[in-house]
């Protein structure tokens, strides 16, 4: 399940990385994705939106086992 999620991230990482920011994935565990948003996302006010409207979502889409999406 994890080389599905990076398939998916990998999706999702040049619209971030266009506005200078990425996603590192710290686990898959159980259907719980965790993952780190780094650079310019990191202190990102929209942060919390980009993670749930816009990573969670494709990985949902792409990785039907994904249950759930958690930034740390």
């Amino acid at each position: 399940m994890r080389e599905k999620v990076e398939a998916a991230l990998n999706r999702v990482r040049p619209v971030l990385q266009a506005d200078g920011g990425d996603v590192e994935l710290v686990d898959v565990s159980d259907g719980v994705v965790k993952l780190r948003l780094i650079g310019a996302c990191g202190g990102c006010p929209m942060a919390t939106l980009t993670l749930r409207a816009g990573i969670e979502r494709v990985l949902k889409e792409q990785v039907p086992e994904v249950k759930e999406v958690v930034a740390l």
